[in-house]
């Protein structure tokens, strides 16, 4: 704060010498141009009086004497110094002190009105108590922080890196405190920031994956869920990791994925901890919904054939496979029943029942509305690619038994 106020002095004293020295150096050049202008005069008469007697001993006419005394005043009024200014010194001084009051007195008002001094004291203090707002964050040592002390912990924070260079622990810090101010946009830069250093880093992956769900786009879920499985990947009983998944699979409506991450985490959990009651209760809650995708205990099946629009059959895939797949319209985006063959014909039919369900617990039959896709991949990824064919179904509504439905391929990508 003191280079601060030092730095503002040194300003204003070369903004007042800048202002007081025009008045102060003009004194010396009033006298110098008077002495000179006095001996101009001087010449000036001597040469007049030369031409008066030149006039009287007739070795110039009266025409030539008038000629030469005009010329010799115009000369003299060329090479007069303007004397324009007061030549009184005390006048002088005195306006040099107003014009002093003058900076000194529109730079305090222009300063109270756009200086914003309070902000900038606020970013001293921000920077001063770093190393405290730090302890008392990160070690949990002394009173929490306030909303005012985190806005200053985050100002401390950018200023640091600002000045010292990235730092990949002051990133993710300054990303938990966006978060705790409730500024996400900060949060997720940050977090990048981190994981640019260190991509593998589990507790930035979490964290980030945290504002994504906060976000609640469903593109913001669909990295958070990314992320979420590379924690998983390197430590498979991530607890934080885990919750955040059955969250988003409790978002999703994904019943059957959202029990089994919520069976894992109180797997893990102790019966004495607090939160163990409230996931038991949720799991509860899932297996109701569960039991009404299916109430009547029916079963169903789809019996689909599958032909192609005849603007693409000379664009069927070589050695392509083909897939037909019923998903839920309204559930988990994992396929409810797949068959896949490379033997095929047109038109094609196939049966789709909970035979062909890619996890026993989430079967055709628990679902009354699904969507019916064919797909003629160029491999066996299911994922697609360039030019591959599909086709799929508006929804359906399935009824107990054998739903017979047509699905025809008529677009590319």
């Amino acid at each position: 704060m003191e280079i601060m106020w030092g730095m503002f002095a040194l300003l204003a004293v070369l903004a007042s010498l800048f202002v007081v020295t025009p008045f102060l150096r003009k004194e010396s050049t009033l006298s110098k141009d008077s002495g000179e202008n006095a001996e101009r005069i001087a010449i000036y008469r001597q040469r007049l009086n030369e031409l008066d007697e030149e006039l009287a001993n007739s070795r110039i006419d009266t025409l030539m004497h008038y000629e030469s005394i005009r010329e010799l005043k115009r000369r003299l009024l060329n090479e007069l110094a303007p004397e324009q200014a007061l030549t009184n010194k005390g006048d002088n001084r005195i306006l040099a002190v107003i014009g002093l009051l003058f900076v000194v007195g529109v730079s305090f008002v222009f300063y109270q009105w756009k200086g914003n001094a309070h902000h900038v004291e606020n970013w001293y203090q921000a920077i001063e108590k770093l190393p405290e707002f730090g302890e008392r964050a990160v070690l949990q040592q002394g009173e929490p922080l306030s909303a005012n002390e985190l806005q200053a912990f985050a100002l401390g924070l950018r200023t640091k890196l600002a000045a010292e260079g990235d730092d990949a622990v002051a990133w993710m810090l300054l990303g938990r405190v966006a978060m705790s101010i409730n500024d996400f946009e900060m949060a997720k830069q940050a977090f990048d920031k981190a994981l640019v250093m260190n991509p593998n880093n589990a507790n930035v992956l979490v964290n980030y994956s945290q504002v994504l769900l906060i976000e609640g786009t469903e593109g913001s879920m669909n990295r958070a869920a990314k992320l979420l499985s590379k924690v998983l990947s390197q430590e498979p009983t991530n607890i934080d990791a885990i919750s955040l998944l059955a969250l988003i699979a409790y978002e999703r409506k994904d019943w059957v994925e959202s029990k089994a991450a919520f069976e894992v985490l109180l797997s893990n959990m102790d019966t004495q901890d607090p939160r163990y009651t409230m996931i038991a209760a949720r799991i509860d809650e899932i297996n109701g919904h569960i039991a009404k995708l299916s109430p009547d205990g029916a079963k169903r099946s789809i019996e689909v054939t599958v032909d192609l629009d005849e603007a693409l059959q000379q664009r069927i895939p070589r050695n392509g496979v083909l897939f037909v797949f019923a998903k839920a319209a309204n559930g988990p985006a994992m396929p409810l029943a797949v068959a896949k063959t490379r033997e095929f014909t047109f038109p094609f039919k196939v049966t789709l029942d909970d035979a062909l369900a890619m996890m026993p617990e989430l079967q055709l039959s628990q679902f009354k509305d699904v969507v019916v896709v064919a797909r003629l991949s160029v491999d066996e990824n299911v994922a697609i690619q360039a030019g591959e064919l599909e086709g799929k179904t508006e929804v359906i509504t399935l009824v107990e038994g054998i739903t017979q439905q047509r699905v025809v391929i008529n677009q590319s990508y």
